[in-house]
This record gives C-alpha cells, sequence and structure tokens, in this order.
C-alpha cells in the first residue's frame, strides 16, 4: 500500500509565487498542494480546517503576517502534527528569528534551488527541523547578542555533559552523520542523544534545539574538541 502524501499548504501573498510553488510541489512525487493562502490569517484558517502537513509560510505578508500566523498554527493543540517551514527572500531578515521562536520548524530562503526546498519540506514533515545552513548561525547569533554575560539557563541543568556538546553542535549546524563523526560514537548513540535533548528540553524539533542553544548562552562556548 502506498504511503499518503506530503500535504503542503502555501502562503504567499504574491499569486506568481504561490503558483510556481504549487507547481514544484505538485510534480515532486509522494507531495501534493493542498491549498493556498495569500495572508496569515486565511492560512491559519485553512491549517485548522484542512490539517496540512507542512505550511510553506512567507514571513511577510498582509492581514495577519507569517510570524503572528505560525505563532497561532504553533501554538494550537489540535495542530500538533502541522509543521511551519518559513520562507524569507533574504539571509538575514528580522522576521526569520521571531517566526523560529513562534514554533516553526526551520526556514528557507525563496531563492533555494527546486531540489533543495522539496527536500527541506520532506525533511520538515518527517518531523525534523531544517535552517538554512550558511546563515543560520550568523543570523541567531545577532538575535540573542547581549552585553550581559550570559548563565547558564535553568532548563539546560539535567542535561548531561554530553548531550550539551551535541545541543552545541546541533546549534553550528552538524547534522546527526557529522556529529557521530565529530566525537567519534555511532550514528544510533547520537540520535539517542539527540531524542533525548528533545524530551528534556520540551522541543518540538531540532531547529527548536538551536535556539535554546543560543538563547542559553551554550552555543557562544564554540565548537567541543
Amino acid at each position: 500500500m502506498a504511503e499518503a502524501p506530503v500535504r503542503v499548504l502555501i502562503a504567499d501573498d504574491q499569486a506568481l509565487l504561490r503558483g510556481s510553488f504549487r507547481l514544484l510541489v505538485d510534480s515532486a512525487p509522494g507531495m501534493t498542494a493542498i491549498a493556498e493562502a495569500e495572508d496569515g490569517a486565511r492560512a491559519v484558517r485553512l491549517a485548522r480546517e484542512l490539517r496540512p502537513d507542512v505550511v510553506l509560510m512567507d514571513l511577510r505578508m498582509p492581514v495577519m503576517d507569517g510570524i503572528a500566523a505560525t505563532r497561532e498554527i504553533c501554538s494550537d493543540e489540535t495542530l500538533t502534527g502541522v509543521r511551519v517551514l518559513a520562507l524569507t527572500m533574504f539571509d538575514v531578515d528580522d522576521y526569520v528569528y521571531p517566526a523560529l521562536q513562534a514554533g516553526a520548524s526551520g526556514f528557507m530562503l525563496k531563492d533555494a534551488s527546486p531540489t533543495d526546498l522539496i527536500a527541506g519540506i520532506r525533511i520538515i514533515a518527517t518531523g525534523e527541523g531544517v535552517l538554512a545552513p550558511t546563515v543560520t548561525r550568523r543570523l541567531i547569533a545577532n538575535f540573542t547578542r547581549t552585553d550581559e554575560p550570559t548563565r547558564p539557563a535553568p532548563r539546560l541543568v539535567g542535561l548531561t555533559k554530553r548531550e550539551q556538546e551535541v545541543l552545541v553542535l546541533i546549534a553550528n549546524g552538524l547534522s546527526n552523520a557529522e556529529i557521530s563523526q565529530h566525537l567519534v560514537v555511532s550514528l544510533p548513540t547520537v540520535k539517542t542523544h539527540v531524542s533525548s535533548l528533545l524530551t528534556k528540553l520540551h522541543a518540538r524539533d531540532r531547529a527548536q534545539l538551536v535556539i535554546i542553544a543560543y538563547e542559553s548562552g551554550l552555543a557562544e562556548r564554540g565548537m567541543p574538541t
């Protein structure tokens, strides 16, 4: 029996872009665009009505912007299976970090290649997070920069030293395979640590772990050796 296709809701205020994204999604195997929204308010209504797997969310829209719409969707307990992939035209966008804080599972640039965008949607649909790797650290560090010395966040107290090391590596954009190589441990061991981090930190996905690492000041310690 064939698996159900990944159902995608496309939210963007530009009709041409919505149409382009729809063609791209519908042409990808195992994926279908179920609806389009021209503003954030409609995106929220359609998400509640249709329960898509992934919402492609433009961050700059009228009526309700993508941040507010993301917050509405991600805070709705009836929509726990709906993931938001934020889209932006710029690699450093004041809207991106608040969107991640609001619950988005990641962000990508609108000029990403079709292959990368489809791959991002698939990753989001599995419950993982996806972040544009070339800009993530610079973006989040910019929004979390402060003149005051950082102190360990209470939520990190229960983490083991190894879990903290894994969290720092996640914040630096490393994949599970890269973490495995860096720490010289097996891939299943890394996956166990990541699963433990998600549980202990009450994080939805990898994107939320990145935010926690930076907001706590843990990521500022740099890559573990």
